[in-house]
């Protein structure tokens, strides 16, 4: 039926309607929507419908119709996040557990291996991995795997790639290589710096001393029509107070309120540092005091810095406050007030002031919706937990873990084993150690090294003959010790005179081709001429080793 009959058939059925019952009908409903939340509603089943259905001449090309060929002098862009389904996501997936649980090896390891399977890693996995490492202190590594999947892998790097590698060069001291990459991003990437991209490179100039060359990188950001951003001044700010030219500072903070009606709470924590520096409490807290009245919603991150500097200069009851503030802000998932940050911020504090137990109420605090805490939170207040005696205490936050869905990694175990055995709990520690090594989904991953650090715990105690059993073990988990692994064992077993089992192992140290420096076999040396089995020792090593004649007996001879 055309459109002309249904309108035409419409108006002669309205026609039909007595105009009292017109007049009632359009009174009693004079708008389309009941309320402002159902028409809210309509809008958004609107919005999906068009996202499941697009419009029509988004599929007015013929499918049979070829595809145009892609022009080859076009650039490669990097992937969007919908290249993270699937196996690639899986792989992501895995690479974050792997570096969640500090094992950064065998992440790199796992992303590395994946270039050359038909599941390659996205650039969000490389940048994952990349980060991780500069986070950890290591910067070649983290250098070095940028070459690897963006150099000699081809993959495509998008800009927070380009950001952790000039972040990378920056922390290393090299400024002039990170000015070349931004330099490569303008010459040949498909999109501009961003604004963390002058973040890095300002704070690296001005930590090299050219607060000029960061003065002009400055403007050229602005040039080039990027927004002025808070934290790019703040970086110019705080050098030149630290150079002693607050009057530039407070120009640029000037500039900076012309350009942003709304900018980062940072800026005052800077004025305030330098205030307090200065001995001038009154200005810095009238500083603060101007923030608050702006009544910005300030982030997590922001907040923290501040609560710092109050704490710092001994503004507690300041920063009870913003602690307090923070809390009652934090409405997830409509605005994040508080982050694990704040937490650690709080509890350090508190163990500063040495009020322990009151660092486990204020972990506990809670506004209107809980802080989702991370594994380091956890290790952050347990590892001082242990260090001040209180196991006990740190046990139970321990098992609070499981409840709350975080898995404990190698440091968490760590501090409880350092734990228990300063106070003399050695059968726990080994248990801890046992729990941790036995594996296990989540469990995390257990190397040569960290056996090491258990036998040299158990040594320094005096108990060399539990590191004997746990080392009896390592062979059944598909570890072999190495040259410090025998040299902390034998070791200890001289220190507690048991010189039997010392010569059993250092004959299986030579045996299995790991080498002894001559420094420790001349210790070992002593501790067997002390008993008098020296030439017991000297046949050993002469049947293992060859002719050996120690120090001590070439000055006798």
């Amino acid at each position: 039926m055309s459109l002309f009959r249904l309108l035409s058939r419409s108006l002669r059925s309205s026609s039909s309607i007595p105009s009292n019952a017109l007049i009632f009908s359009t009174s009693s409903r004079s708008f389309a929507f009941s309320s402002a939340e159902e028409a809210a509603a309509e809008r958004r089943r609107r919005k999906r419908r068009l996202r499941i259905e697009p419009p029509l001449h988004a599929l007015r090309r013929d499918p049979s119709a070829p595809r145009p060929p892609r022009d080859p002098n076009a650039p490669r862009l990097p992937d969007s996040t919908s290249a993270l389904v699937g196996p690639r996501l899986n792989l992501h997936n895995r690479v974050q557990s792997l570096i969640r649980s500090g094992d950064l090896d065998s992440a790199s390891a796992t992303a590395r291996h994946a270039v050359f399977s038909s599941t390659r890693p996205t650039v969000f996995t490389c940048n994952a991995i990349s980060a991780a490492m500069l986070r950890a202190g290591r910067l070649e590594d983290g250098i070095n795997l940028h070459t690897f999947f963006f150099v000699q892998s081809n993959l495509v790097p998008n800009v927070v790639s380009y950001n952790i590698l000039i972040n990378t060069f920056c922390e290393a001291g090299n400024v002039d290589e990170a000015l070349k990459v931004y330099q490569h991003i303008l010459a040949t990437a498909p999109f501009s710096p961003s604004a963390v991209t002058y973040r890095h490179l300002t704070k690296g100039l001005i930590d090299s001393n050219r607060i000029g060359e960061a003065v002009d990188l400055l403007r050229e950001m602005l040039n080039r029509g990027h927004g002025a951003d808070s934290l790019v001044y703040n970086n110019l700010i705080a050098g030149f107070i630290d150079l002693g030219n607050m009057d530039k500072a407070l120009e640029l903070f000037d500039e900076l309120r012309e350009r942003c009606k709304v900018y980062d709470g940072v800026v005052h924590a800077t004025f305030m540092e330098a205030h307090f520096k200065q001995g001038k409490d009154k200005e810095a807290m009238d500083s603060y005091q101007s923030l608050l009245d702006l009544q910005f919603k300030m982030s997590p991150v922001t907040c923290n810095v501040l609560l710092e500097v109050l704490l710092k200069h001994e503004k507690i009851k300041e920063a009870e406050k913003l602690f307090e503030h923070m809390l009652d802000a934090h409405t997830p998932p409509s605005f994040t007030g508080i982050n694990t940050d704040t937490y650690n911020i709080m509890v350090n504090e508190c163990f500063k002031k040495g009020r322990f137990l009151e660092s486990i109420e204020v972990f506990h605090r809670t506004g209107k919706k809980a802080c989702a805490m991370d594994v380091g939170c956890y290790n952050n207040i347990i590892g001082k937990l242990c260090e001040n005696g209180l196991v006990s205490e740190a046990e139970k936050l321990f098992d609070e873990m499981h409840g709350k869905s975080v898995i404990p990694n190698a440091a968490t175990y760590g501090f409880l084993i350092e734990g228990c055995l300063e106070v003399g709990r050695i059968e726990d520690a080994l248990n801890y150690f046992e729990k941790m090594v036995s594996g296990g989904d989540g469990a995390p991953k257990v190397d040569v090294s960290f056996y090491n650090k258990m036998f040299e715990r158990l040594v320094k105690v005096g108990s060399a003959s539990s590191a004997m059993e746990i080392f009896g073990k390592m062979g059944e988990r598909g570890l072999k010790p190495n040259s410090m692994s025998y040299e902390l064992l034998i070791d200890g077993l001289c220190k507690d005179g048991d010189l039997d089992r010392a010569i059993h192992l250092m004959e299986e140290m030579l045996r299995s081709g790991a080498s002894a420096s001559p420094e420790f076999r001349e210790k070992v040396m002593n501790a067997f001429a002390q008993a008098g089995r020296v030439e017991e020792f000297e046949r050993m090593l002469g049947e293992k080793t060859g002719s050996f004649v120690p120090q001590a007996q070439q000055v006798a001879a």
